[in-house]
């Protein structure tokens, strides 16, 4: 019989496209990936991956044990939500993907408020701005800035996010509107609505300094290297930082929280739900 978690890491290497992605998911080393893919081939017998100088890439075998291993999996994170699903209590450890922005700003500082009022309930806060999956247990709850669409999820809108630009007050001493620079992200986030908003209100004066995240943005622009696109919920309450008055319209997204259906009502669940609501 073959191991199990050789299995469960073939099945990531299969989901994620490579070894140092399946590696990430799980949180261990790709030379473990690497091994249980070889040890799980030795139990079955079969050959699961053609292995390339740069890729691991499955063969006929390997697709068929994929699938096969992606309908396991799925069983086992419904058996997992099923037996979380019936605890009464509010207690145990609930898992919040957020936008790390968000998880900083907006989530951590208020977490004292929900210990006060719930001990037991225990919180790992995940600050990322991929789509962590709900249906496998990565979090409990997520944080998005669009409507979830996944399947059996349940989405509540608790607020608005509005955005403005914002500069350090020396900046706009020294610079007037026609010369001013942008700050914003690179081009992996064209079609952020933020981005081209920013965008748009920039026109053909340049951007400066381009990142993947929002909380670079938000430094570079305290120590006057340009002007950013920031949500209020930051910029207002920076001493450092001044809005830009614009004649354009301002940006609003808006903000949901997400759940599995099958967790809905779990009492821990529950109460960090609506502490995520005060949130906003």
């Amino acid at each position: 019989m073959f191991d199990w978690e050789d299995l469960r890491h073939f099945a990531a290497l299969a989901e994620n496209g490579s070894l140092s992605a399946a590696a990430r998911s799980l949180r261990v080393e790709h030379a473990t990936v690497a091994r249980r893919v070889a040890s799980l081939e030795t139990s079955l017998q079969m050959k699961l991956v053609d292995r390339r100088p740069r890729s691991y890439v499955l063969t006929p075998d390997g697709e068929r044990i994929a699938a096969m291993a992606s309908q396991m999996q799925e069983q086992a994170f419904s058996v997992d939500r099923a037996a979380h699903a019936v605890r009464p209590a509010t207690v145990g450890e609930v898992t919040i993907s957020s936008p790390p922005a968000i998880a900083r700003g907006l989530i951590a500082p208020r977490l004292w408020t929900l210990r006060a009022q719930h001990p037991n309930v225990h919180i790992r806060l995940i600050g990322d701005n991929r789509m962590t999956s709900l249906a496998r247990r990565e979090a409990d709850i997520a944080v998005r800035l669009c409507r979830p669409d996944e399947k059996r999820v349940v989405a509540r809108k608790v607020g608005p996010m509005a955005f403005g630009l914002y500069a350090s007050p020396g900046y706009l001493a020294r610079h007037s509107p026609d010369r001013f620079v942008f700050i914003g992200y690179d081009d992996t986030a064209d079609g952020l609505p933020q981005q081209e908003w920013l965008k748009a209100i920039a026109g053909p004066r340049p951007m400066v300094f381009q990142t993947t995240e929002l909380e670079a943005q938000w430094a570079a622009a305290r120590t006057g290297v340009g002007i950013a696109a920031l949500p209020h919920y930051l910029g207002e309450r920076d001493a450092q930082l001044t809005r830009v008055e614009i004649p354009s319209r301002s940006l609003i997204r808006h903000v949901w929280l997400a759940v599995h259906r099958d967790l809905r009502r779990v009492a821990a669940i529950r109460v960090v739900m609506q502490f995520l609501v005060g949130c906003f």
